[in-house]
């Protein structure tokens, strides 16, 4: 694919701020609906009521976000509108038609189409009504925090203080600015790698103010449980992070296909590979720093890292699973992580024997994404002891 000068005009930025005001508009609008519902939903609760509620649906909306960023770059939409945060410096693709027409027309299968420059920007409008719900969130946690005070209450510690909510607010942006990076670097795979790090990482700040919203909601009190499992769940969540790091790997050097078989590649259990190659990470798309190409045997121990350390993470996601059965009050949590960690064998071993469907591929990143916030929301709502009831 070529990813060249000619798919925007000589003239044009890639920065073009001129469309800031309409986006911002528009992301305000899209969130008002989700606002709105949860005022609706909530009208005759109290406040704590209505945060819990907007904290889990930004969550839920936030992981659709990371679907569709999935989706995105698995589409090659990423560099649709080749320009940020706008499309040839219009808010929408309908603005900019005459430019993506000649870009279309000039490489029909090109990464400026049509198709793509919409998927781009729905992308960029879903991420800014994300954004719009955040700073919500943050506003109203500062303000409840500031009302307890007023009343002279103590405000809830740890994972209920208004600081979680504000680093996700901080976050947010910085997760913005790597999706303009994404753009405007071409797709260089560090940094889309880290846009999706990032996504994930949104995604876990974002769940520990609902799960202890929603665990005070409910009248009840963090799960004690053994140390054992306090130390096996962060030691998941660490390798879920490598593990998702590699996977992002795996698909923004696009090396799913070096091994389409299972569970062999290439037919040999230990194919030509090139591990130097394959760990340079500061480089463009299909590229070394030298500018020379990346070699098939670097895209095969891309590939083959990423599935040999699956191995690893299925053995100690399958160890979690079995030790939660000692905690029935995260039985919830439980069934997830075993139906999600099911599903991520499934799409892994159709990425590979099915050459890369698109609907696999999307729900193997949503998967992952979707573990490593069970993984988080466990760790919220528990506390280790040394002694804790089975009941």
């Amino acid at each position: 694919m070529s990813r060249g000068s000619d798919m925007t005009p000589a003239a044009s930025s890639l920065y073009n701020l001129a469309p800031v005001l309409e986006l911002m508009c528009l992301g305000l609008l899209l969130a008002l609906g989700p606002l709105a519902w949860v005022w609706w939903r909530n009208r005759s609760r109290g406040a704590h009521a209505r945060l819990q509620a907007l904290c889990v649906l930004t969550l839920f909306l936030t992981f659709d976000l990371v679907l569709f960023g999935a989706f995105t770059r698995l589409t090659d939409s990423g560099l649709g509108c080749p320009d940020w945060p706008g499309c040839y410096g219009s808010s929408s693709p309908i603005g900019a038609q005459a430019q993506i027409s000649e870009a279309q027309a000039a490489m029909p299968t090109g990464p400026v189409t049509h198709g793509k420059a919409w998927v781009e920007m729905i992308h960029r409008y879903l991420a800014t009504a994300v954004g719009v719900l955040i700073i919500a969130i943050t506003v109203l946690t500062w303000l409840a925090a500031r009302r307890v005070r007023r009343e002279g209450r103590s405000w809830p510690g740890g994972s209920l203080s208004p600081w979680w909510p504000t680093a996700a607010l901080v976050w947010v942006c910085i997760q913005g600015a790597f999706g303009a990076l994404t753009v405007t670097m071409k797709l260089f795979p560090a940094i889309v790698t880290l846009h999706l790090l990032g996504g994930t990482f949104l995604l876990a700040l974002l769940c520990i103010p609902a799960s202890a919203l929603s665990l005070q909601a409910a009248g009840r009190t963090l799960v004690s449980v053994a140390r054992r499992l306090r130390w096996l769940l962060w030691l998941a969540l660490v390798l879920l992070v490598a593990q998702v790091s590699l996977g992002g790997w795996v698909s923004t050097n696009y090396a799913v296909l070096a091994c389409t078989t299972f569970p062999t590649c290439q037919g040999s259990w230990w194919p030509a590979m090139d591990f130097g190659q394959a760990l340079q990470l500061w480089r463009p798309l299909g590229l070394l720093a030298d500018g020379s190409h990346i070699s098939f045997e670097a895209l095969t121990a891309i590939h083959y890292l990423h599935r040999l350390a699956a191995y690893g993470v299925i053995a100690v996601l399958a160890g979690l699973w079995a030790e939660l059965h000692h905690a029935p009050a995260l039985a919830a949590q439980r069934r997830l992580l075993g139906g999600f960690l099911i599903l991520q064998v499934l799409t892994g071993l159709s990425n590979v024997v099915l050459d890369w469907p698109l609907v696999a591929a999307v729900l193997h990143t949503g998967g992952a994404a979707a573990l490593v916030t069970i993984v988080v929301w466990c760790l919220a709502v528990t506390r280790a002891d040394a002694n804790p009831q089975r009941a």
